[in-house]
């Protein structure tokens, strides 16, 4: 341990940029056009750095955060689990933890659901099902269902097979000759989408093992928004068809969009629940893929058939990651959990409408549950928007940042997802904020 004097703003920096390399970002801009902030502690709602400047989060901290930083009760059940079993292989070993944490899960999750298996991050759960329904129809004798399709604008996280099944170009377009195949139909919120599954699934089901989407918002996909109907539609034909659905809420699930899941907005089940994020309450990484009995049992044999699923991660069923999420599973449910988030919800929309509704380079403000989404064009009318070399989101991070808040801009669209535990000032003071940045990036 270094037991030099405390560090700096500016010492922090420079030992960061001389040896770590931070997700998605290009590292240049760093030094310039968007220097880090050095976190020394976080508190509630709030970040702060080694000079005492506190920062409002915003976002949850890449949407992970619900309660906020440093909850007492999050806290308290990490270090006693710290004390008891900090880690422990899970092949061949189990504890209560992740025995429990399984149980809570399938027990609130859509009915059917009641299988649970662990895995370390949103893109190894993605990964986790994607290889699940695949070898289900290999074990099932159904060989030929080894295709996938997903929706445009979808994203579903940075490995490969997560990476092949997502349809952002931003990520995917430089990796495709690393990438297996899929078959994309239209986004949810266009027109038409519902008939053009069904028309694909129609044609070529036989061939397909499951559909794959982020039901009600596409949230790195610009939090891009739809109906609930669509995920009706979707089942509806996956079922007719005989192809499985996998869910990913990995950024909406846990109450982001009203109900623990979204899911249960569409009152359908699909053949694979995909969670993480909001999982641990952003205490440790971690994720969940949860699935029926039918798909278990096809695993389920002897040994010599060689159908076992042979998938694993170092850290799966962390007993400290499962602590947390228990504990903050517990809160989502307690009385006035729900209505609490409703608040939440009616609050912040309301801010935002006020505050963007009639500003003349909005064309739309969007809102599903805790989640609102702002976007910012150069032609109201038209809907044209700013080209993306120009980075105007920059400007308003940059004023955020200066003036005490975190927002991060996807393009051309302002989002606001805090967590659960801010209240009516703060979200004034983010919107407030946000506000302020876009007037300075639209005369840019």
């Amino acid at each position: 341990m270094n037991s030099g004097p405390p560090p700096s703003n500016d010492a922090l920096r420079a030992l960061d940029l001389a040896h770590v390399w931070h997700p998605c970002t290009q590292m240049k801009d760093h030094e310039r056009e968007m220097p880090m902030v050095p976190l020394r502690s976080g508190r509630g709602a709030w970040l702060e750095d080694f000079d005492g400047k506190r920062y409002l989060d915003a976002i949850s901290s890449w949407w992970v955060n619900l309660w906020g930083h440093a909850h007492p009760r999050i806290n308290e059940a990490v270090k006693a689990q710290l004390d008891a079993l900090p880690h422990a292989m899970f092949a061949g070993f189990t504890h209560e933890p992740a025995a429990r944490l399984a149980a809570e899960l399938t027990a609130v999750a859509p009915p059917g659901l009641t299988r649970c298996y662990f895995a370390d991050s949103g893109s190894a759960a993605v990964e986790v099902a994607v290889k699940m329904s695949f070898h289900y129809w290999r074990n099932a004798g159904r060989t030929r269902r080894t295709r996938f399709v997903t929706v445009a604008n979808s994203y579903h996280g940075e490995t490969l097979g997560a990476l092949a099944v997502g349809n952002v170009e931003l990520y995917k377009a430089i990796y495709r000759p690393l990438l297996m195949d899929v078959i994309t139909v239209p986004a949810p919120d266009t027109d038409g989408a519902a008939e053009a599954l069904e028309a694909v699934l129609a044609a070529q089901g036989e061939e397909i093992a499951a559909v794959i989407l982020e039901p009600l918002v596409q949230c790195a996909g610009a939090m891009r928004m739809h109906s609930p109907e669509y995920l009706r539609r979707a089942r509806a034909a996956c079922d007719r068809h005989g192809v499985h659905l996998i869910a990913d809420e990995i950024a909406v699930g846990f109450g982001r969009t009203g109900p623990l899941f979204a899911c249960q907005q569409a009152g359908i089940t699909p053949d694979f629940l995909c969670l993480s994020k909001g999982l641990t309450a952003g205490y440790l990484a971690m994720s969940a893929v949860l699935t029926r009995d039918e798909v278990y049992q096809a695993f389920y044999d002897d040994f010599h058939k060689l159908n076992a699923f042979l998938h694993s991660h170092s850290y799966a069923g962390n007993p400290l990651g499962c602590a947390a999420a228990r504990t903050s599973l517990a809160m989502l449910q307690e009385p006035g959990a729900a209505e609490g988030r409703a608040r939440l919800a009616s609050t912040l929309g309301a801010a935002a409408r006020a505050a963007f509704a009639d500003h003349p380079q909005v064309a739309e403000v969007r809102q599903c549950g805790t989640i609102v989404a702002v976007e910012f064009v150069r032609d109201r009318t038209t809907r044209e928007p700013y080209p993306w070399r120009e980075r105007r989101h920059l400007h308003i991070y940059r004023h955020a940042i200066a003036s005490g808040v975190l927002l991060r801009p996807l393009g051309n669209v302002i989002y606001f997802m805090p967590p659960y535990i801010v209240g009516d000032a703060e979200i004034e003071r983010m919107v407030t904020v946000a506000r302020e940045g876009l007037d300075l990036a639209v005369v840019a």
